[in-house]
């Protein structure tokens, strides 16, 4: 059986006579929600950019990649110095170069097609086609991997599980913080009031005088920087390589879809239900792990189409 999260295999550790124990069931669902905290992560700027700004965004991968690997280009030369602060400037070149990557974007090309999706989803899959051939010129088809510092390197002792990643526990907590500190932002402070104001009557917050474009590229800069978060803390957990831009996009999707457009709570119970699925599946039937993600999603949409905490349109 192999871990999808870290990529190694699970040692038959848990198992007595092919029945899973409660170690190997809790180290699954440990698995999941580590998986699910990274999802979160970058499936939570998707639900502002797509789901508050109503801006269709297919190379919301592609500000994945750029955050791992301009995050990686500064990290590697710093790292070889035995500098201690090396994976923290990773962290803040991957967040800013996102960050500033889709403030471009926005302003360039997405800010004027408002309201065409179509247009702004051509145009974007184009922009993540163009990112992932420059990336790959520049950087090769190798995978790279960042190190953590040692204070959250090595494992935790855990009651049941045993020894477990400590990195994989600061991947939750980082996910919770982000979580609270975007629904705090939201809900609490008069930015978030303007943008969730935007998303009803877009017009009339025009006409108040607020500056609308201006709050639409401070949120697809919350949005894209959340995604170059999100890619070096995936980049620390495992390898990225090309093509992970479109495994994210895709989860990114199911997790909005499963948990509600523009909905923090949503996006994390969406994140949850996907991240544990995508373990026990690989636990319990591994080939055919990817249907139970999908079975989840066709259930959401059948019984509550707009998500599970959407508003109906």
């Amino acid at each position: 059986m192999v871990n999808a999260t870290t990529g190694h295999p699970l040692r038959g550790k848990g198992r007595e006579g092919g029945v899973v124990t409660g170690s190997l069931a809790l180290t699954v669902v440990l698995n999941g929600l580590t998986l699910a905290a990274l999802y979160f992560l970058v499936a939570c700027g998707f639900s502002l950019i797509f789901g508050l700004m109503r801006t269709v965004n297919m190379a919301h991968g592609s500000l994945y990649l750029i955050g791992a690997y301009v995050g990686y280009a500064v990290f590697e030369p710093l790292y070889d110095q035995d500098v201690w602060w090396a994976w923290y400037a990773g962290i803040a070149a991957g967040v800013a170069a996102a960050a500033v990557f889709g403030v471009a974007m926005q302003a360039v090309l997405l800010g004027w097609m408002q309201g065409q999706e179509l247009r702004q989803a051509l145009v974007t899959i184009g922009i993540s086609i163009i990112v992932a051939d420059q990336l790959l010129a520049v950087f090769g088809g190798t995978s790279r991997q960042f190190f953590a510092p040692d204070a959250i390197f090595g494992s935790t002792e855990l009651p049941i599980a045993g020894r477990y990643p400590t990195f994989r526990l600061f991947q939750i907590g980082v996910a919770v913080m982000v979580g609270l500190a975007l629904w705090l932002l939201l809900a609490r402070t008069r930015l978030g009031l303007m943008i969730r104001a935007g998303v009803d009557d877009r017009a009339m917050l025009t006409a108040l005088g607020v500056n609308v474009p201006l709050v639409s590229l401070a949120v697809f800069a919350l949005g894209a920087g959340l995604a170059g978060l999100g890619g070096v803390i995936g980049a620390t957990a495992q390898p990225v390589a090309q093509g992970v831009d479109a495994r994210f996009l895709l989860t990114s999707l199911v997790v909005v879809i499963v948990g509600g457009m523009g909905s923090i709570p949503g996006t994390a119970i969406g994140a949850i239900l996907v991240g544990v699925a995508e373990q026990v599946g690989q636990a319990l039937f591994p080939t055919y792990s990817v249907i139970l993600t999908f079975a989840i999603m066709a259930a959401v949409l059948a019984l509550r189409p707009q998500g599970i905490l959407g508003r109906p349109a």
